[in-house]
């Protein structure tokens, strides 16, 4: 979660991880997705009023527990957890240990089975992680994943090298979290529950009442301070762009996936709104005087994020790439069909723009190999390449059946529904079957694979090969329209 840039540039920033979050565009570079499957680690999480308590029931004895979400505060980078839950339970107590948060009893013997916490919520932005939101009516959404746990070997981990924590991280899984409110029932999934449960370390639960409105196909929660021309925005289009992409490309991930919206208010001197998803939820926080004004420009940005954040509930959560190096295939697929949904439900929308800037920043980093991207911190060549070999594929299909990019996708995420992964081998096939041209792949797998040092010779003989009408101008890769 960000709420100190842009979307736009949170956009070109961050490379989503949603097969391993998903993460997303704008979602922090987490981990709870590789721990899939219940524990015997179990948690109750109450709201009576403003008093809010944990309770934990631990599957083993363990001189300590280490939480795989142990972030940072934004900036300063200190702890949260030490300052906001403090430990009920005599003898124990939470500490920073090197890069943990860690729950230990004082005496260094074993944690007790049962261990109790109170908590005190608060919004502030951490880095790399999922925050607490609180709506300005004292509702509260509390990230699910902050509370798993994993046994530590010792009571300080301090000193560990990043293999030996890892290897004690896989010794752990996702808590069975359970969520009560006195005040009456939690929003968990897109539903109300008098008493919530969630196992999956990836969403938020929702304590209290937002500005609520649901459809057949998505649940949106606003704050109700948020400015009224960017809540109707958000309530308008939201629905509109999941009845567009559930057209084309079938059901998604989530059953009723959720959009929440927080205000952080009319701060003077600061304009911030970003975001994040996670599966069947898009979370989006504004700040700042300049946005009690409507604008155009913070709306188009703003569609423009649900668009690319909701289309990873298809291409992302309902089938996700294999590993990190393959996030192209979401994040250039994703803002490809966001660019299509949005000029099919925004004629004013500029496509070209869009489009061309990811050609141009695919020249500029294809140079090194896009599959190494994120290790280089260069995820902006997943966004950018993605969408140029998407743009191919597009306009392969376009010559073979007179289809665009969902006619494309859509084959591909039905065949791969049940398992849930899409592999570059998967994609790499279809696209060389719809083209009936061996080299389109052979140009795609040297750009992601060794780089060029001249990538648009590369990507002009991708363009030639598969239809994408381009000119050369001065020297630069110039599309000639912004529907192939």
């Amino acid at each position: 979660m960000v709420r100190s840039t842009s979307i736009l540039a949170l956009l070109c920033a961050y490379a989503l991880p949603a097969f391993a979050l998903p993460a997303f565009a704008g979602s922090p570079a987490v981990e709870p997705s590789i721990r899939e499957s219940a524990t015997g680690v179990g948690v109750t999480v109450t709201r009576d009023g403003d008093s809010w308590t944990a309770d934990y029931v631990l599957d083993k004895d363990a001189p300590g527990w280490g939480f795989y979400q142990s972030s940072v505060l934004n900036g300063t980078r200190e702890p949260w957890r030490p300052r906001d839950w403090t430990v009920v339970t005599p003898g124990v107590v939470i500490e920073r240990l090197g890069e943990l948060d860690v729950i230990r009893t004082v005496n260094g013997g074993p944690v007790p089975r049962r261990v109790s916490l109170r908590l005190t919520p608060s919004g502030d932005n951490l880095e790399a992680d999922y925050p607490v939101l609180l709506f300005t009516n004292g509702a509260v959404a509390m990230p699910t994943g902050a509370f798993d746990v994993f046994p530590l070997a010792g009571a300080d981990p301090t000193g560990l090298s990043d293999e030996e924590i890892g290897a004690q991280r896989r010794l752990g899984e996702n808590a069975r979290v359970t969520w009560r409110d006195r005040a009456g029932p939690v929003l968990v999934h897109g539903r109300r529950e008098p008493e919530g449960a969630t196992t999956d370390g990836r969403g938020y639960v929702l304590f209290g009442e937002g500005r609520t409105t649901e459809t057949d196909r998505l649940v949106t929660v606003v704050d109700p301070e948020l400015p009224t021309w960017i809540a109707g925005s958000i309530e308008a289009f939201a629905p509109r762009i999941a009845d567009y992409y559930t057209s084309r490309l079938g059901q998604g991930q989530a059953d009723r996936p959720t959009i929440m919206s927080t205000w952080y208010g009319p701060t003077p001197g600061t304009t911030t709104y970003g975001g994040s998803v996670l599966p069947g939820l898009i979370v989006m926080t504004f700040e700042g005087q300049e946005l009690l004004s409507p604008s155009e420009a913070v709306l188009s940005e703003n569609r423009w994020f649900i668009g690319h954040e909701a289309a990873h509930f298809w291409l992302g959560q309902t089938v996700r790439p294999e590993r990190s190096g393959e996030s192209w295939i979401s994040e250039g697929g994703a803002d490809l069909m966001a660019v299509r949904a949005m000029k099919a439900l925004e004629p004013g929308f500029d496509e070209a723009a869009v489009l061309q800037k990811e050609v141009d920043d695919c020249v500029r980093l294809a140079v090194k190999p896009v599959a190494g991207a994120g290790r280089r911190g260069e995820h902006r060549a997943y966004y950018a390449c993605g969408a140029v070999f998407a743009l191919a594929a597009e306009a392969a299909q376009k010559r073979a059946t007179g289809g665009d990019w969902f006619d494309f996708l859509k084959p591909l995420i039905d065949a791969h529904r049940a398992d849930g992964v899409l592999t570059r081998e998967d994609w790499l096939v279809h696209i060389s079957e719809i083209s009936a041209d061996p080299v389109v792949r052979t140009d795609i797998q040297t750009l992601l694979e060794d780089g060029a040092e001249q990538p648009d010779v590369l990507i002009r003989d991708l363009f030639d090969r598969t239809g994408v009408a381009y000119r050369m101008a001065d020297g630069k890769l110039v599309l000639l329209q912004a529907r192939t």
